[in-house]
């Protein structure tokens, strides 16, 4: 289902999202202060974070952008008892999913719950794939990853072979030999996988 990582320095709070979560079947950890969460094991599965605004020492809106400066990729939902616009902007601006202002209805915490593990799942899915993708790449020697990058653009064989100073035949044995490594059925499949991998001539 999922992992929710809740942090706030009220523990009646922590203690009732943690009730809330785990009545539809969601795995908790609960933090006191943003320093227990970064020193967390965030483990492997889809998750999200649910974070209050107002913390002693430094606001959720500040480890918010934190998160974000040190890459680590996981989706936010804001929560505050003095909520205003521009605080909800920010927070929506960095990535935030949903900015919930207390006291808000329990389905209301799920639902933005629910949407920030889903794209985190959607994210992990996503990553994996290029993953794979890169390392299918990886195994096209250096004359198959240019042909592969240079045909995908929308040049022809002979274009190609202008290009590289080959000869068609010969960028149509390294277009054919790059579709097969990569795994590609048609063309348009090679096309979107130069895509996934930005790949540039």
């Amino acid at each position: 289902m999922g992992t929710v990582h809740i942090v706030d320095d009220d523990e009646s709070i922590r203690l009732s999202l943690d009730s809330l979560f785990r009545s539809v079947g969601l795995t908790t950890r609960l933090y006191g202060t943003t320093k227990d969460f970064l020193t967390a094991d965030l483990g492997q599965g889809p998750c999200c974070l649910v974070l209050d605004v107002r913390l002693p020492g430094q606001s959720g809106l500040d480890f918010q952008q934190q998160l974000v400066d040190r890459g680590t990729r996981i989706p936010v939902v804001m929560m505050t008892g003095h909520g205003d616009i521009p605080m909800s902007v920010r927070a929506m601006k960095a990535g935030a999913v949903d900015f919930l202002a207390k006291p808000f209805r329990d389905q209301e915490m799920l639902d933005a719950v629910t949407t920030a593990i889903a794209n985190d799942e959607t994210r992990r899915s996503l990553e994996k794939d290029e993953s794979e993708l890169r390392a299918r790449f990886e195994t096209l020697s250096p004359r198959e990853r240019q042909v592969m990058a240079l045909v995908t653009t929308g040049k022809m064989n002979k274009q190609v072979a202008g290009d590289l100073n080959l000869s068609e035949i010969t960028v149509k044995i390294h277009r054919g030999a790059a579709m097969r490594k990569m795994g590609a059925r048609t063309f348009v499949d090679l096309v979107r996988m130069a895509e996934t991998l930005r790949l540039t001539p």
